[in-house]
């Protein structure tokens, strides 16, 4: 008999049609009463595709073996819960990097050269009556990553390539890494032009663009975060904005999303996107077979691909 499986965040139709030919599905978002499914077929449940797997989930699930994360972040995952009950976790490391790279430079072009705003100026037919006003380059900016991991060294090679500087910081410095450390984030703040947020989310991360990092990036600086929300004061981030303390910010993740503050939606000093850094055909395609191949590697008894520690 085929293992069940259960769906716990909507997969593409090609996955599901995938997983279909090797496992029982049972698709939870598009159950009509989550409780029942869950009392009807959780006691046979071996296995989760897909996330957002909470600590009471796995209660309902006494024979779950392996969550199959669909995306790099297991933050949507209680890993303490997962751990304590010997329930391997993977994720889809590497197949996502070049994407959210894209991504995040697309939002430093759009913000530098206001490209939404000049969209909407040609739409409306103000440019009959004047021209748009004059715009700033990436090139010779300095760029500060918070966060030079797989994802973060693809969007420093990207902006090397359009002419800006490169300062990292992380828990230490890399070796092999060309670019200059900073052990402080405030003063590597102070030393861009832009900063990129591209850590990972985890209880030292909290907040971790507060005010004063914030304040020390300057009136004349740019936020980019494509991390998560959790990790920027997004109070003091929209007080900066509005009062001129920051030049703009480029944001795909946000504190309460898919809810976005009011205040967040009203500035024009800033583009905004709605968490989409691995949503290409391409990604996740490759996300989503990574799912496959670690639920298909456990019960075939071999190596999981990426399996998370």
């Amino acid at each position: 008999m085929k293992p069940d499986v259960l769906i716990s965040k909507p997969l593409g139709a090609a996955c599901v049609a995938a997983l279909a030919e090797h496992f029982t599905l049972h698709d939870l978002p598009r159950a009509a009463d989550h409780d029942a499914l869950l009392g009807a077929v959780g006691p046979r449940i071996r296995a989760i595709a897909g996330g957002k797997v909470s600590a009471a989930l796995m209660g309902r699930l006494p024979a779950l073996e392996i969550i199959a994360n669909a995306g790099v972040g297991v933050d949507t995952i209680d890993m303490a819960a997962a751990r304590a009950r010997g329930i391997r976790v993977t994720n889809t490391p590497g197949v996502l990097n070049g994407a959210v790279a894209e991504l995040t430079l697309g939002l430093m072009l759009a913000l530098a050269r206001r490209i939404p705003e000049g969209d909407q100026f040609v739409r409306s037919g103000a440019w009959s009556a004047g021209t748009f006003p004059n715009c700033s380059e990436l090139a010779g900016k300095t760029l500060g990553m918070l966060g030079l991991g797989r994802i973060g060294k693809e969007i420093a090679r990207r902006a090397e390539a359009f002419g800006m500087e490169i300062l990292y910081h992380g828990r230490h410095a890399q070796e092999g890494v060309g670019y200059r450390y900073f052990a402080d984030l405030r003063a590597m703040a102070a030393a861009s032009d832009w900063l990129v947020v591209i850590a990972p989310n985890a209880p030292d991360t909290q907040r971790i663009v507060s005010r004063e990092i914030l304040e020390a990036l300057g009136p004349s600086g740019r936020l980019v975060n494509v991390a998560r929300g959790s990790l920027v004061d997004e109070g003091a981030l929209i007080e900066l904005l509005g009062s001129g303390g920051l030049a703009g910010a480029a944001l795909d993740v946000f504190e309460g999303e898919p809810e976005v503050a009011p205040a967040l939606r009203a500035l024009s000093n800033v583009v905004l996107s709605s968490h989409r850094g691995s949503h290409t055909h391409e990604t996740r395609g490759a996300m989503e077979q990574m799912v496959i191949d670690n639920l298909v590697a456990h019960f075939a008894g071999r190596p999981l691909i990426s399996e998370v520690g």
